[in-house]
């Protein structure tokens, strides 16, 4: 007789574990089902492994700079195992507290792979036996996958996906990072910071193609500089692997095609929802460009079924995917949530230097009809990222002229994607350009230049 539950999540990602964790907390009896890792790919493969490997090579940039800062440091180098293995420990440690919280909160963990195979059934297989799941509602948090190119699948030796270029076997010499979007700025940050010769090919005109133009302008000028060759408008005609590396045709944008010999190259041109093989074909949950269309409260058109996260579209985040998780839940628990919208939803890049965004850019906020009034305030102009030897950068912020409502902000320099969240609150709590010129911000922080940007805007600037 199969085991029966309120709610079963089928996938244990930042959407499906949060999501299960309210559940629990709103009463239910609840079973999360997970093939590989809890956590999911953000957890294990994703979001926090690469975060460790980016503060690795940020020390590690700091070391090969330390007389900058009046400090000596001989004979600098670095053990690319040990990296590998505490990038992998962090994802370990995180995976049990994961468990630890499954526990805490009494939802049950059921390994295996997981498919629907009716309303309210769920199988789950288990090696050579299966487990049979009953539940009053489905919620689906299977995620996503990277996409590969179709002429040239990752093999793990010289043409790598994220999880590839997460373990390392040898540091590449030459690589080349195709696609510019945060995933592969940030891979192409970090090892070029560890001594790679690295290029970024991207088809549209600018890198990190969703972010504000000027913050597009300011990261290629800066990327630039720290010896990245970018190439934009181009794309890759053909990839010839060999046994010393990879031959890779670029056409660029003068429609000229350039092969060049790497040593890896890493994949990041977006991701694939895993929607396939889990049942969902045979209830006739409906999907689009293979992600589940639902409603604002992550009800697909079956009865029962639910989806969040990565699974239905964009933004791809996991932040994103855990508050989809919470109004789910809370919505059929009976509570009464607002529904989702990706309006306030903050992205950051965790490049050198980082990158971060909410809301409108200055051509979508004209697009959309505003009348704007701009902000801009560099980082030379505040005390404290003068003192921290970072000084490139600067905060954008984007305001109707009419009604002063913050349509959007962006961030490109130290540590910003820490300061977005100030304006996620402020957007959220639907301030106006009054209530921000009229908060005390400390001193010395970097988040004076968020004030400063917002008094830039009209024409109040007090320090530049």
């Amino acid at each position: 007789m199969a085991d029966s539950y309120d709610l079963i999540v089928l996938g244990s990602g930042p959407g499906g574990y949060v999501a299960a964790i309210r559940a629990s907390q709103l009463g239910m009896k609840v079973a999360i089902v997970e093939r590989e890792r809890l956590g999911g790919i953000c957890l294990n493969w994703g979001c926090i492994p690469t975060k460790a490997l980016l503060r690795t090579s940020e020390i590690y940039h700091y070391m090969t700079h330390a007389d900058a800062y009046g400090l000596k440091a001989g004979n600098v180098g670095f053990d690319l195992g040990k990296i590998v293995d505490r990038s992998r420990k962090v994802a370990g440690q995180l995976n049990a507290g994961v468990k630890g919280l499954m526990k805490k909160n009494k939802v049950t963990v059921v390994e295996g792979v997981g498919t629907v195979t009716g309303k309210g059934k769920l199988s789950v297989k288990q090696g050579d036996k299966t487990v049979e799941l009953a539940g009053k509602h489905i919620l689906i948090a299977t995620g996503a996958r990277a996409r590969d190119l179709p002429f040239a699948k990752a093999d793990g030796e010289r043409i790598w996906t994220y999880r590839h270029a997460m373990v390392p076997q040898v540091m590449p010499t030459k690589l080349l990072v195709i696609g510019s979007g945060a995933i592969g700025v940030e891979f192409a940050s970090f090892y070029n910071d560890m001594g790679a010769d690295v290029t970024i090919v991207e088809m549209l005109p600018r890198i990190l193609p969703v972010e504000d133009a000027e913050v597009s302008d300011f990261m290629t000028k800066a990327l630039t500089k720290q010896g990245i060759k970018i190439v934009t408008g181009a794309a890759l005609e053909k990839i010839e692997t060999g046994k010393d590396g990879v031959k890779a045709s670029i056409k660029g944008a003068d429609g000229k095609v350039d092969a060049q010999d790497y040593s890896h190259v890493i994949v990041a041109i977006g991701i694939v929802p895993n929607t396939e093989n889990i049942g969902l074909e045979a209830l006739g949950v409906q999907t689009e460009r293979g992600h589940i269309k639902v409603d604002g409260f992550g009800r697909t058109n079956v009865e029962g079924i639910y989806a969040i996260g990565d699974v239905t579209g964009a933004p791809w985040l996991a932040h994103k995917a855990s508050h989809e998780g919470i109004v789910c839940v809370e919505k059929i628990a009976g509570e009464n949530p607002h529904p989702f919208e990706t309006w306030n939803i903050p992205g950051c890049t965790y490049s050198r230097p980082q990158v971060a965004s909410v809301g409108l850019t200055e051509a979508k906020a004209k697009e959309a009809g505003h009348d704007v009034k701009v902000g801009k305030f560099p980082f030379i102009g505040n005390g404290k990222a003068i003192a921290l030897g970072e000084a490139e950068g600067f905060i954008k912020t984007v305001f109707d002229a009419k009604t002063g409502e913050l349509l959007g902000a962006h961030m490109v320099g130290a540590e910003v994607t820490e300061l977005i969240q100030g304006y996620v609150v402020a957007r959220q709590l639907e301030t106006t350009e009054h209530e921000l010129m009229e908060t005390v911000f400390a001193h010395p922080t970097l988040s004076e230049m968020m004030h400063e940007s917002v008094l830039s805007a009209y024409g109040r600037a007090l320090h530049f």
